[in-house]
């Protein structure tokens, strides 16, 4: 049996962790899970702490001192699955946006490829932000793929697995960027080794609680980081 972990970065999820802990531990007896929490001041730390005592699922919170952002704590999760000897690493996003459901997609095509995303734009896939979000998504992938030339219809996504067993000359920690970025960082490493990408279908949900943390100027962060990894500004990917 593959050990797997599920891994999740939250910074002021209170409203939804507790329906994301339920969703995944209901559905999955072998899993574990890991929980990067920036110290967020609507305590969603302590409602993990509090779910853990009350759960047989083996269930593990980093809580840092302070908001050190979504990079290092994909780093930090990788790291942990690598040094706990995991087979898989599925990450996604702990405001419900992501269906554990799809969990069982992302396994089979684990079975003999390196790396996987979530797609919303492929065949198959849906995205059900509001429209102008949608929007900006949409073309935002769209410009990517043109500019990097990299054949997937998503880059962006959170929703992801790795076979750590399989992955090739890669390491996470080599990313630089920050922000949202470095989902677009990550891909873009993964091509420059020579990682297989493979994509499947998913259903991403707007949120319904909570506010969104994508900041208001990161599609513009974005497109000036896209732009200095094709002309090669930025080394580390």
């Amino acid at each position: 049996m593959k050990k797997i972990l599920i891994f999740t970065a939250t910074y002021n999820e209170a409203e939804n962790i507790k329906d994301f802990l339920l969703s995944v531990t209901n559905l999955y007896d072998t899993f574990d899970i890991l929980i990067v929490d920036d110290n967020s001041p609507d305590k969603t730390w302590l409602i993990i702490e509090e779910f853990k005592l009350q759960s047989s699922k083996k269930i593990t919170l980093i809580k840092r001192k302070e908001k050190e952002g979504l990079n290092t704590a994909h780093k930090l999760g990788f790291n942990f699955a690598i040094k706990n000897n995991y087979d898989y690493l599925i990450t996604m996003d702990a405001d419900l946006g992501h269906n554990p459901l799809e969990i069982p997609n992302f396994i089979k095509k684990l079975s003999d490829h390196p790396f996987v995303i979530g797609s919303r734009y492929m065949k198959g896939g849906k995205n059900e932000m509001i429209f102008f979000r949608k929007l900006l998504s949409y073309f935002g992938n769209k410009l990517i793929k043109f500019i990097l030339n990299i054949r997937i219809d998503e880059f962006t996504s959170s929703y992801r697995g790795f076979n750590l067993k399989l992955l090739k000359n890669f390491d996470l920690n080599d990313v630089s960027l920050n922000g949202y970025s470095f989902f677009l960082g990550t891909i873009n490493l993964l091509n420059k080794t020579n990682n297989k990408i493979i994509q499947i279908p998913i259903i991403f949900k707007d949120r319904i609680k909570g506010k969104s943390k994508i900041p208001k100027l990161e599609i513009f962060r974005t497109l000036k980081n896209l732009f200095l990894i094709k002309f090669n500004f930025i080394i580390n990917y």
